[in-house]
């Protein structure tokens, strides 16, 4: 049996086609759990891809706790029974890429809880990372520049200091495509952007002190106009 995934088009249209190609190869070779898959060089031979795109399909496989890599052993299949397997791989092959009112949604649930838990649980060094992502973020818009990434990198500091390495990895999965959609609709303008350096302050002066309440209620301010941008409601 051959398994073929066509490298034409997005990359998130060959992952799909790997993590498809993938479901079968398992069912026809009857793999079962704590079986090992063949190396990412024969896979890439296998399906005609990269060892990139086969190694990106694995790690989106291994975030749902499908397979599982063992550094210098390969990749394994989870304990997972084979009809729970299949479906639960293609759940993943029917999910659509989230719109951007999704991400923000996520990403409003998240930080609300990490800045409290970062308020509780950061460290000096935590505290060292904010205030350059903040000074960077200053700079640039005293300057006219635009400064989403070090907006983002900001937020990003304060989930690593959350000391919740799910939260933190969730963080790092949305902010590329955040990043993405801030720029094609041009959410913050230059207004937004120089309010936005008081409330990075205020937040991070919340973290500083220690104030889990305080800093909550501070990023709620903060997030007020993208929430109105998205949901056109004042909630």
């Amino acid at each position: 049996m051959k398994f073929e995934v066509l490298t034409k088009g997005e990359n998130g249209d060959v992952q799909q086609g790997i993590i498809a190609s993938l479901r079968d190869f398992i069912a026809f070779k009857n793999l079962e759990p704590g079986d090992k898959l063949p190396s990412e060089r024969m896979l890439s031979e296998k399906f005609g891809v990269s060892r990139s795109n086969i190694r990106e399909a694995i790690q989106k496989l291994e975030f749902y706790g499908i397979l599982k890599s063992r550094p210098q052993s390969g990749t394994f299949i989870a304990d997972i029974g084979r009809v729970a397997m299949k479906g639960m791989i293609d759940d993943i092959l029917r999910l659509e890429e989230p719109d951007f009112k999704s991400l923000v949604e996520t990403r409003i649930l998240l930080e609300l809880k990490t800045v409290k838990l970062a308020s509780l649980r950061r460290t000096e060094k935590d505290l060292v990372k904010m205030r350059e992502a903040l000074d960077a973020y200053k700079e640039k818009v005293v300057n006219g520049k635009d400064a989403v990434e070090e907006d983002l990198l900001f937020h990003l500091a304060i989930a690593k200091a959350s000391k919740n390495s799910t939260m933190n990895t969730f963080m790092l999965i949305i902010t590329p495509e955040i990043i993405t959609n801030f720029e094609k609709y041009h959410v913050c303008d230059s207004n937004q952007s120089l309010m936005a350096i008081e409330e990075h302050e205020d937040i991070y002066e919340a973290i500083r002190d220690q104030d889990p309440q305080r800093a909550k209620e501070k990023m709620k301010v903060h997030f007020k106009i993208l929430y109105q941008y998205c949901y056109n409601t004042k909630d």
